[in-house]
């Protein structure tokens, strides 16, 4: 393995303008103040707000008008509010969030779809990040850069301006497909019908979410509550689309929760360049959607990093963490990786991509230094010699190492060689961090004869190494069955 010498640290800089929700009656409080105030207070308030954010954006108006429509509705009946007066109730429920306050780590690696101006030997990449910031709130957040042909990577300078998408589309579920559904629960009487008669003819996740939190306070028992909500929203889509303006770069983009299912964090995007089978190319990338009662695995589609559908995952083989897409169908079928019981390695495949039903066992921790668990650390890649899977083990200490496996090309439940010893491991300077002990990667590629890993440095900050493919499956093959 060689080591990159590039560390990138996260910056508690770099923030986001998020609604400051204080609650109806709170807020009505702060309206009734700013209404009350004269106009030339007005102005003088809102100018030293303005001097002293608007550089940090590239619109604060905008920011500001598009929160004081959030309590519009507020404002008492017949009050005329001027421009000035709706800017400054527009900053007065604005909060700034650093996106990497704690964390900027558990990166990703994928070939960008512009190739222009390239020089040979060179690739330019996008490498997605998981940025974690107050409240341990997980977001997307996105680097361009270029490999060279000794796969040393030169990232762009990070984006000064942030924004996040724009919700184009929740999923809208039919009510009468739900109630069918729901029948096969077998809920109590009254609950049933207490979810059923909220509803309207068509509703959103976050739409029943809501319901969900009134109708079970009856349920003493919390884990019956939580059980219960899990197997009703399990029911439910959860699909929304987003996007960006073209004008903004990809290092201005981030991937932010959106809806209730990721409201508590957006965690480890495994983001893949999956080819059709009639070559054409799609990105797609799994990810671990919370809500801060449970997990659902969730799916992002995207064909430019501007627009992206997400969709959620189903099926018994799409539970827990650690999803990782093959990088193309597998005898006309999707395969997919999955840690269905937090330790072991499975294996899936499906007509559908978005229902995974059959999860098969694949490799067992085997080494000492995976005793604890096994799991991929991303999406699987090609070789003339066999799928290549770099993972991560678990071992004494709770200290994660990334190994590699080779899997048959055509049967890749076939398992060709596993690494007896760590491919990489923590150095004594990446020990130390949010999470001590930890190398982790959701994604690598393969560039000019070498493997491109990124990794996370102990849950805090993000480097690079690379490995010789040919010497990484000699050593693979001779260590076969």
């Amino acid at each position: 393995m060689t080591r990159k010498n590039i560390r990138i640290n996260p910056d508690f800089k770099r923030v986001i303008p998020r609604f400051f929700n204080s609650g109806n009656e709170r807020s009505v409080q702060i309206i009734n103040k700013v209404v009350d105030m004269p106009e030339n207070v007005v102005c003088e308030v809102l100018n030293g707000v303005l001097k002293e954010f608007s550089r940090r954006y590239k619109d604060i108006h905008k920011v500001f008008e598009n929160h004081y429509s959030r309590i519009s509705h507020l404002v008492p009946a017949g009050v005329i509010v001027t421009k000035d007066r709706q800017h400054l109730l527009g900053a007065y429920f604005t909060m700034e969030y650093s996106l990497e306050a704690a964390a900027l780590f558990n990166p990703s690696v994928v070939e960008a779809p512009d190739q222009s101006g390239i020089l040979p030997g060179h690739k330019r990449v996008i490498v997605s990040f998981r940025a974690t910031g107050e409240s341990h709130i997980s977001s997307i957040v996105f680097r361009e850069g270029v490999i060279d042909k000794d796969c040393n990577i030169t990232l762009d300078n990070p984006a000064h301006f942030l924004t996040e998408g724009k919700l184009t589309g929740e999923k809208r579920n039919d009510k009468e497909h739900f109630a069918r559904q729901l029948n096969q629960l077998r809920l109590p009487e009254d609950l049933h019908v207490g979810i059923l008669h909220q509803l309207t003819d068509e509703f959103t996740y976050s739409e029943i979410d809501i319901i969900l939190r009134n109708s079970l306070r009856g349920i003493k028992d919390p884990m019956d509550q939580l059980s219960l909500k899990q197997h009703v929203l399990e029911l439910v889509d959860a699909s929304y689309e987003l996007h960006f303006p073209e004008h903004t770069s990809l290092g201005e983009r981030v991937i932010f929760p959106v809806t209730y299912t990721e409201k508590n964090g957006i965690e480890d995007a495994r983001f893949v360049k999956f080819t059709e089978e009639e070559g054409s190319c799609t990105y797609y990338a799994t990810y671990t959607a919370y809500d801060g009662s449970f997990i659902l695995p969730k799916l992002i589609k995207t064909c430019d990093f501007q627009h992206f559908e997400v969709h959620p995952l189903y099926g018994k083989g799409a539970v827990n963490k650690n999803l990782a897409l093959f990088p193309k169908k597998i005898n006309g079928k999707y395969a997919m990786l999955s840690r269905i019981d937090g330790q072991n390695n499975y294996i899936m495949f499906s007509n559908d991509l978005y229902d995974w039903e059959e999860p098969q066992l694949l490799q067992q921790p085997k080494y000492p230094w995976e005793f604890v668990q096994i799991g991929n650390a991303g999406s699987p890649l090609e070789t003339e010699k066999g799928w290549l899977i770099i993972s991560h083990g678990v071992g004494p200490m709770r200290k994660y190492c990334l190994g590699a496996s080779l899997f048959d090309l055509e049967d890749p439940t076939k398992e060709l060689g596993r690494l007896q010893y760590p491919l990489l491991m923590p150095k004594e300077d990446e020990r130390d961090g949010y999470v001590p002990n930890v190398v982790y990667s959701c994604g690598a590629m393969i560039h000019e004869g070498q493997v491109f890993i990124p990794y996370a440095v102990s849950d805090y900050a993000s480097s690079f190494a690379s490995v010789p493919l040919d010497k990484l499956l000699k050593a693979l093959l001779k260590q076969s069955h």
